[in-house]
């Protein structure tokens, strides 16, 4: 069964809104640096949906320094980001070579209902893999990166964050996105995928448990952070240049 797409308009822009129908065709890949303005965005939208934005501190510019540095860690051990790509087509396999060290996982979902993609102007993606395929919509991300223990003698992932965008949530495309990465995991030698689960979001705190993730009841998270950090700051020392 093939999808089927249409166009209509909103905001007085035709070309952005997309309804995807019957089949959606899903892509995840390693970000890359022409990706800053929508992970930029997709950050914010987090911030947004945890009502959060007035700790959103981060520029396109501070987000190339951390994502994309001219001599990056080896792979998965800097902050990495994953984006799942949508589209209303079938994707095929990049003609162009790269040296980035994963290949994209292809997936396929059956559409119960369609999904109307009401931004498709401003998170149409830029990633040209060389087929010339125009109808690429950026849909969600997961971000993460190597962390350490002294209970282990190998580094695991922490996992800092996942998130859709509104249009794409509830049609399993999170258990593709976290399960790439726990895949990336236990295929590298890393030792676990943690991080924090939200005991207020049910919702969430359930995916986490049917995807494996173990709860510890027993500790509790702490931040030092702020004013209460900057106790400690050496007064002499000057601060670094930053965006």
């Amino acid at each position: 069964m093939a999808s089927t797409i249409s166009e209509t308009t909103t905001n007085s822009t035709p070309e952005n809104y997309v309804t995807i129908t019957e089949m959606i065709y899903t892509r995840v890949r390693l970000a890359r640096k022409a990706d800053l303005y929508h992970i930029y965005q997709l950050f914010y939208q987090i911030h947004a949906y945890h009502n959060n934005t007035h700790l959103y501190k981060a520029t396109q510019c501070s987000l190339e320094n951390l994502l994309f540095k001219e001599n990056p860690l080896p792979l998965y051990y800097g902050p990495s980001v994953l984006l799942l790509e949508v589209s209303p087509t079938p994707f095929t396999e990049s003609k162009h070579t790269t040296n980035e060290g994963f290949k994209p996982v292809l997936k396929t979902f059956d559409l119960k209902f369609p999904v109307a993609e009401g931004e498709a102007a401003e998170f149409r993606s830029k990633y040209d893999d060389g087929n010339d395929k125009r109808d690429v919509f950026i849909a969600g991300y997961a971000f993460f990166y190597a962390n350490y223990s002294c209970f282990y003698d190998k580094p695991g992932f922490y996992f800092e964050s996942l998130y859709f965008r509104e249009s794409y949530r509830k049609l399993g495309m999170g258990k593709l996105l976290f399960g790439t990465v726990a895949s990336i995991a236990a295929n590298n030698g890393f030792v676990s995928v943690e991080g924090i689960v939200a005991v207020w979001n049910k919702k969430s705190y359930d995916f986490y448990i049917e995807m494996g993730v173990e709860i510890f009841d027993e500790f509790r998270y702490g931040k030092l952070h702020g004013d209460a950090l900057q106790k400690y700051a050496d007064k002499e020392k000057n601060g670094e240049g930053s965006c």
